[in-house]
């Protein structure tokens, strides 16, 4: 039987002396001084953490909160704009579901984030985990806030012999009997960081854990084969061909579709993306041109992974719909695969 105030205790006690400073975080001297956290800064904070970690998601946090410091100032934006600002973060479905929430918030409930869970999830794009990040971090609701960090201390701490995904709701319970009215937020961050920082994901630091003495996988002697995992599917794999189209030292952008994979993002023009490589002689270049083969690049989705060859060409007519851009600023607001392919574009010869 484990000894939850206990446990609690040691944890609070362990988070005291070694929170994480975070650009969106109160720390524990602060809140118990009273301070409270601010609910866009950790709203936005949770949105670009999804998928991504900290040092990567730090610098856009940074950028976005000195361009748009409140919820109301980002929900007046325009949808290019923050679109182009969060390139590089990549689940580009999240920056239009930011807008789409901060501009319920602004509009709908005044510039004021909803103080519980239920009000939170009213929101749009606002999932069961962020509705109970912001509940407990910035109103100190008891929530249980259950992200990949606190379900792999959940899995070695219960010894969980279930893998992911299928222990999932296992462990969200087990989670969900440590939550106690008692400095919630701080039990929430608290547990993000003992995952973060000590009971990482290989070589945990078991010698430096407040959790090591009642932990279960560390009795089996083999903490980091929790939590235990089915074998991943194989990735399929899409080809497709980037055409960068230049004129008079400018590149063709196009605006891709609002819904759908990078949806409304800037990006160069590109066949579709199918399971079978194409050939020359099935491609069809947006314009006329001396079109070279600038070799390929390689890009990861969720669901799949993308070999893109690159074709290069100057043009004197246009390109339907495009943007034309200065090359030396074509970089700015490109998805990553983008990216990837102006580089290879202008760096690579046949």
């Amino acid at each position: 039987m484990t000894d939850v105030p206990a446990l609690r205790r040691a944890l609070l006690v362990w988070y005291d002396e070694n929170a994480r400073a975070l650009p969106w975080r109160v720390g524990p001297p602060e809140h118990a001084a009273g301070v409270r956290a601010d609910p866009y800064r950790v709203w936005l904070s949770e949105v670009m953490l999804q998928q991504t970690t900290v040092p990567h998601a730090t610098p856009y946090f940074l950028d976005f909160t000195r361009r748009w410091p409140t919820v109301g100032a980002l929900a007046a934006e325009k949808d290019e704009v923050v679109m182009a600002a969060w390139a590089g973060l990549g689940y580009y479905a999240r920056a239009r579901n930011l807008l789409a929430c901060a501009r319920a918030v602004a509009r709908g409930h005044g510039g004021a984030f909803p103080d519980t869970e239920e009000g939170l999830l009213s929101l749009p794009g606002v999932g069961a985990y962020t509705a109970a990040a912001v509940a407990a971090i910035v109103f100190d609701r008891p929530a249980n806030v259950v992200d990949g960090n606190v379900e792999r201390v959940m899995s070695r701490l219960f010894a969980v012999e279930t893998p992911l995904p299928d222990s999932k709701p296992e462990l969200k319970r087990l989670a969900a009997g440590l939550v106690a009215d008692d400095r919630p937020g701080d039990w929430a961050q608290a547990l993000m960081d003992l995952g973060a920082t000590v009971c990482r994901p290989r070589e945990p630091l078991c010698d430096r854990c407040p959790l090591a003495k009642p932990c279960k996988a560390r009795a089996t002697g083999a903490p980091e084969t929790y939590p235990r995992k089915t074998a991943k599917a194989v990735r399929p794999r899409r080809h497709g061909v980037a055409f960068l189209v230049t004129r008079d030292g400018e590149v063709a952008l196009v605006r891709r579709p609002g819904k759908g994979l990078l949806g409304g993002m800037l990006a160069l023009p590109t066949t579709d993306w199918r399971g079978a490589p194409w050939t020359p002689a099935e491609v069809a270049p947006p314009a006329a041109a001396d079109w070279r083969p600038m070799g390929e690049i390689e890009h990861v989705f969720t669901h799949f992974a993308l070999t893109l060859t690159v074709w290069r060409g100057e043009t004197a007519g246009d390109v339907e719909g495009a943007v034309w851009t200065r090359l030396s600023d074509a970089g700015e607001g490109l998805p990553s695969v983008f990216l990837k392919a102006l580089r290879a574009g202008l760096t690579r010869l046949a």
